[in-house]
C-alpha cells in the first residue's frame, strides 16, 4: 500500500469509494457523489490523501494479472481516501479541520483506514492544526473505532440532526481529536 496525494486524476476512483460509502448508508448524508469542483472547493487542498495498491484487479494477483502479462497493467488502484474539511471561516477556527475517511468495501480490514488517519493527522499537525473533528454515524462502530485508535474522543451527539434522503432522522456523533503538539 501507497500513500500519497489525492489529484484531480484519482477523483473517478475516489469518486467511487465516496459512492460505495454513500451506497452504504452509514458514512455520509450525502445522497450522490459531488462533481470534482464542488467537492474541491470544499476540502483544503493540502490535506488530501489516497491509498493505493497494485494488488487490485489490475495488479499483480489480480484477475488481470490472470490473464497474462499482456493484459496485467500497473495501474494503482485507489482502496481509500482521506481529506480535511474547515470547519468554519472565522480566522479563531483556522487550526480546526473536519476529517473525512472513506475506504472502499474490498479494502476494509487492511489497515487502510489507519494509515490515512494516521498520516492525515501527522500532515494536520506539520501545518498548525490543533484540532480535528469528526462527525460519525452511531452506527458506523468500524470509523467510531478507528477514530479512537488515534486519539479522538467522543465530545457529544447531535441527536437527529439530519434527514438521509430516505426521510430517516439519524444522530451523529462528533468526536474530536486536540493534538498533543500544537497549540499546548
Amino acid at each position: 500500500m501507497e500513500l500519497r496525494p489525492m489529484t484531480v486524476e484519482d477523483w473517478p476512483a475516489v469518486a467511487a469509494v465516496y459512492a460505495e460509502g454513500i451506497a452504504g448508508g452509514q458514512a455520509t448524508f450525502e445522497s450522490a457523489v459531488p462533481t470534482w469542483d464542488a467537492w474541491d472547493a470544499a476540502h483544503t487542498p493540502d490535506h488530501r490523501l489516497v491509498a493505493t495498491d497494485l494488488a487490485g484487479p489490475a495488479g499483480p494477483g489480480g484477475p488481470a494479472a490472470a490473464a497474462g502479462p499482456a493484459t496485467a497493467t500497473a495501474d494503482p488502484v485507489v482502496l481509500g481516501w482521506a481529506a480535511c474539511s474547515p470547519v468554519s471561516s472565522r480566522c479563531v477556527y483556522a487550526g480546526v479541520l473536519e476529517v473525512s475517511v472513506y475506504v472502499a468495501g474490498a479494502a476494509q480490514g487492511r489497515g487502510v483506514g489507519s494509515a490515512l488517519l494516521g498520516a492525515l493527522v501527522t500532515s494536520t499537525e506539520a501545518a498548525g492544526v490543533w484540532t480535528l473533528t469528526a462527525g460519525i454515524f452511531p452506527g458506523n462502530a468500524a470509523s467510531l473505532a478507528l477514530h479512537a485508535r488515534h486519539g479522538f474522543r467522543t465530545v457529544g451527539v447531535n441527536e437527529r440532526l439530519g434527514r438521509t434522503a430516505a426521510g430517516e432522522w439519524r444522530d451523529v456523533v462528533r468526536l474530536e481529536r486536540r493534538s498533543a503538539v500544537v497549540g499546548v
